[in-house]
């Protein structure tokens, strides 16, 4: 029986599961998008939301405790940088658990577990969305420099035949 037992153990040692929970955590950070099986993205999420809660608030303390769940500084400073600043104002629940179908493999459930404010499809963002999927580049405003230099062009075209017909009378 398994009355009040609230871990998922994940048919793995402690150690070997806080190690998968860390790395889970740290590319669910990095990425802001993962997709693992449904059992690992819900006890992800059980490892993952109380850390955020704690990077609401940016004190040598709180860092240092996210440092000792994580251990990669790099993703300790993009959760304060990046993650903390868009969770502000919510009281919880950061991550959100999509099921995506089962593995072709072994049929297990899996799913995509992603941070709730970094979808810009849910957040209403698409001016973000649209400016971030297209890429700035030197040929961006080509079709409005191609108009311009055709106008140009038939105007000294034009000007160039009465000219020639000037000349010619």
């Amino acid at each position: 029986m398994r009355h009040g037992d609230k871990i998922n153990n994940l048919g793995r040692k402690t150690a070997h599961r806080q190690a998968l929970m860390m790395n889970l955590a740290c590319a669910l950070i990095e990425n802001k998008r993962i997709f693992t099986t449904l059992a690992k993205a819900k006890a992800l999420r059980t490892y993952v939301e109380p850390i955020i809660t704690k990077s609401k608030n940016d004190t040598t303390h709180s860092r240092r405790m996210a440092f000792s769940y994580l251990k990669n500084k790099e993703v300790v400073s993009t959760l304060f940088k990046d993650v903390a600043v868009k969770v502000a104002e919510r009281n919880g629940g950061y991550t959100r658990i999509i099921k995506t179908g089962n593995r072709q493999g072994d049929a297990a459930e899996m799913a995509m577990s992603e941070l709730v404010d970094f979808n810009e499809i849910y957040t209403g963002n698409k001016k973000a969305a649209a400016t971030a999927a297209k890429p700035k580049t030197r040929r961006s405003r080509g079709g409005a420099k191609k108009a311009t230099t055709k106008k140009t062009e038939e105007g000294n075209a034009d000007s160039g035949s009465e000219e020639k017909g000037e000349s010619a009378e």
